[in-house]
């Protein structure tokens, strides 16, 4: 009853414009009457017109200083989770979708291009570490988005609506979200706390696809341009060290090979500097050298320990190369464009 009374006291004092473009908005996201044949939950969400009226949304809106061709109710749809209205015309199920998509494409190109030496397994760190599900609900709390205790038509259309699990609610045997637990069909395993946090979390996950909606959502309405601007302000500007992603096992045995894949001089190790040798806290200095190139430099408590570090040093060293001008194939989609030189990739990690 509410619902009906307001839909008819907004249509009755907005004015002729207002009223086409409410009519434009219900044809293109459907209407939010709760009838059985657009709706199959029983708890009715808010109707689009309370967008307009909802003091968080227009907060949110200026406060990432979004387009202003991206529609206040669009915004207010890229809040509502699959779990809370199952109806694809109303969640943000194809939003997210499509957002994910351009936050894998945008990411990889800036890591392979800016690094392209840099081995598989430490981009894909890298990628997670950009938009990953974690890196994603991080930001939603950033941007300062609140909860909805429930989801529910009497909730202000500016809050994070998703449905939580009650405890000791059997989950689909198939993957629901990228972090999903392997082997998720065998029932007969015990479920630890730790498995649910990582696993069972309904906030990030709904964080998350709120995150890649509403960058999907910039791109249908404003562009490939704000949507790639959106993507350098809000996560290529977060730091992120590179260099604290590797994680090797042999360094002087992978520094060796990569040596000999480059027709390099062998690796020798050379101790440049020692101090309190027969003392308790001896520090040595070796350095890795190819020739007369020295490779890397390494400091440690023993001769062995600077050598490792040494090795780590010159490995990361030639990973993390990065040329002085960098272009990703997105950039030739800008109008003055010029024209393509193929960008450099290296072979990658040596296979051991």
């Amino acid at each position: 009853m509410k619902r009906l009374q307001l839909q008819r006291w907004s249509s009755s004092v907005l004015s002729p414009r207002a009223r086409t473009v409410n009519r434009l908005h219900q044809h293109i996201y459907g209407q939010r009457t709760p009838t059985p044949a657009t709706r199959s939950s029983n708890i009715p969400l808010p109707p689009v017109e309370a967008a307009r009226q909802s003091a968080k949304l227009a907060a949110l809106h200026a406060r990432l200083y979004l387009p202003s061709r991206l529609p206040i109710e669009t915004l207010a749809r890229t809040l509502v989770d699959t779990s809370a209205d199952p109806n694809p015309n109303f969640n943000n199920a194809s939003l997210a979708t499509l957002g994910h998509d351009l936050l894998s494409y945008y990411a990889t190109e800036h890591l392979i291009c800016t690094y392209p030496r840099l081995p598989l397994t430490v981009i894909f760190a890298a990628m997670y570490a950009y938009v990953g599900p974690k890196t994603l609900a991080a930001m939603a709390r950033e941007w300062g988005v609140d909860l909805a205790a429930l989801p529910g038509g009497e909730v202000d259309p500016g809050l994070l609506q998703f449905q939580r699990l009650e405890p000791g609610t059997e989950l689909p045997s198939g993957p629901t979200h990228p972090t999903a637990r392997p082997y998720e069909a065998q029932k007969n395993w015990r479920k630890t706390v730790t498995s649910k946090i990582f696993y069972d979390d309904e906030f990030e996950q709904a964080s998350a696809e709120f995150v890649r909606a509403v960058m999907g959502a910039i791109y249908l309405h404003a562009g490939r341009a704000a949507a790639k601007r959106f993507f350098e302000q809000h996560f290529l500007s977060r730091h992120l060290n590179i260099s604290e992603l590797f994680n090797f096992q042999a360094p002087a045995r992978d520094l060796t090979r990569l040596c000999a894949r480059e027709s390099f001089e062998r690796p020798v190790a050379k101790v440049i500097s020692e101090t309190g040798r027969k003392s308790r806290h001896p520090v040595f200095v070796v350095g890795i050298f190819s020739g007369q190139d020295k490779l890397g430099e390494g400091a440690g408590a023993s001769l062995m320990e600077a050598r490792e570090r040494a090795a780590v040093a010159a490995l990361k060293g030639w990973y993390l190369y990065s040329p002085l001008s960098v272009r990703v194939p997105s950039s030739m989609e800008e109008p003055s464009a010029l024209p393509w030189k193929p960008v450099h990739v290296d072979l990658g990690e040596v296979i051991v």
